[in-house]
């Protein structure tokens, strides 16, 4: 039932796509990062408006043949739009796709589409980020390898992939977009294809540590980000998350001794310890 009210949704959206506008925010990852909890707050804003039917509209990753103007389907009328700044001074509309961070093509894309368009990437101890992953894959029914397995497997599983969605506009990559538990953890080297294309001033990095253990602060930042006011919700939650324990410890320790060039590139590149290494997971 609420695939058939979405599917109408897009239907829709696609019909009146003339009538409405694109977003002026994309929530792009990383994946199991919070996502789902950040765009949940952000959708009860007063002054937000988010995509019509999904929260993930998959158009710069999966669905780019089709068009812009099927994009501009997935979104609010203009005249919804422009009620919403009447009445409080501002409006922001957007929505999230995890994968938007990691997909190689998608940063041009973007640059090239929605050349102001304001961005948000909540970045995660990778260790854990990996972990929730897996087990997330897992649930859905698209692995059947333990963690440890995956792990293994995952260079020969993903070769050539991101070269080939990189170069095929048409192509998609089971494998690059399910099986990439350690390459999705090596923030730096995706924000670094952002940097490329997008002046890092309209890219917020949030951590997703601060998201979920000290909420008030983080959100009041992504407001002024979005250039709305600073507001809270009823009351802070977790949606979408995963069980925390179970990784094997020589697992952890293996990870953690892989991530730790990675963390640090990115701590030097953004001038900020993520205080990533003693995590709980």
């Amino acid at each position: 039932m609420r695939e058939a009210v979405r599917s109408a949704g897009r239907v829709v959206g696609r019909a009146t796509a003339g009538a409405r506008t694109l977003p002026t925010f994309l929530v792009i990852g990383a994946q199991r990062a919070g996502t789902t909890t950040l765009y949940h707050y952000l959708t009860q804003h007063p002054q937000v408006l988010g995509a019509v039917a999904d929260k993930e509209v998959h158009f710069f990753d999966l669905r780019y043949p089709s068009g812009l103007e099927s994009y501009r389907g997935a979104f609010p009328t203009t005249a919804s739009a422009k009620r919403v700044a009447r009445a409080h001074g501002a409006v922001a509309i957007g929505e999230a796709t995890p994968y938007y961070l990691f997909h190689p093509a998608v940063p041009a894309r973007v640059a090239a589409d929605l050349p102001d368009v304001r961005l948000i990437a909540v970045l995660r101890d990778p260790v854990s980020r990996a972990w929730s992953h897996h087990r997330h894959e897992v649930e859905l029914g698209f692995e059947d390898l333990s963690f440890e397995d995956a792990l293994e497997h995952e260079p020969e599983r993903t070769a050539g992939e991101a070269e080939r969605l990189a170069a095929d506009p048409q192509a998609t990559s089971f494998a690059h977009q399910h099986y990439t538990y350690v390459a999705r953890g090596r923030y730096v080297e995706q924000l670094q294809r952002w940097w490329d294309v997008v002046p890092r001033e309209r890219l917020l990095l949030v951590r997703a540590e601060d998201l979920h253990r000290d909420p008030g602060p983080t959100f009041d930042a992504i407001c002024a980000h979005l250039g709305i006011d600073a507001w809270r919700p009823a009351g802070w939650g977790t949606y979408n998350a995963s069980k925390p324990g179970g990784m094997a410890p020589d697992t952890k320790a293996s990870l953690r001794e892989a991530f730790a060039p990675w963390n640090a590139r990115l701590a030097e590149e953004t001038g900020r310890d993520w205080a990533w290494g003693g995590v709980r997971d």
